[in-house]
């Protein structure tokens, strides 16, 4: 059980109880983290940008006005600071025609993803992700992992609900199809 809000220690620390931050620091640290490595896919990488968002956090806490929870305004600042990395690194990425994912029924999705039983489906689901670009790599973590609702994981990204939804539907797809081709290999 938590012995206080993250509304308590962001009072304290705008007060002047700087020490507080601590706090906040050992709550978020492993989540932000965990996102960042999810996009960059570099434990060093991801290292030196968890430090740089609470830096950022740290700066910019007194501009939190509580309109949506501590954890959506840490991880919009964490995967900003993500995506803003992956995109000064050209990397190549799997690219698959509109076609093909639009031929995917959504139950071949759900029972493709929903057989995550075992250490190898979880495996090849975490070698599918891989092959994907960071920002949709981000939403599914934001989504099924992290376990943010649709409109929270717009308040992160930037993105409208609609929007969201739509992409995580495709992303869905491109998974399928992905974990398809590497199933028959």
């Amino acid at each position: 059980m938590e012995l206080y809000t993250d509304t308590y220690y962001i009072k304290r620390i705008q007060a002047g109880d700087t020490a507080c931050f601590a706090c906040l620091l050992d709550k978020y640290s492993r989540p932000v983290h965990s996102l960042i490595l999810k996009v960059v896919r570099s434990r060093e990488d991801a290292e030196e940008l968890a430090q740089d968002v609470f830096m950022k956090v740290f700066k910019h806490l007194s501009s939190f006005k509580g309109e949506c929870s501590f954890s959506t305004w840490i991880y919009r600042i964490a995967y900003n600071t993500a995506i803003s990395e992956t995109r000064k690194k050209k990397h190549e990425f799997l690219a698959i025609e509109d076609a093909i994912i639009n031929n995917v029924s959504e139950e071949e999705v759900s029972e493709a993803l929903g057989r995550t039983d075992s250490s190898s489906q979880m495996q090849m689901l975490d070698a599918a992700l891989a092959q994907l670009p960071p920002d949709e790599r981000a939403l599914i973590l934001l989504f099924y992992m992290k376990e943010k609702t649709v409109e929270e994981v717009a308040t992160i990204t930037g993105l409208t609900p609609s929007n969201v939804k739509v992409k995580l539907h495709r992303i869905r797809k491109k998974l399928f199809v992905v974990l398809k081709g590497m199933e028959e290999r």
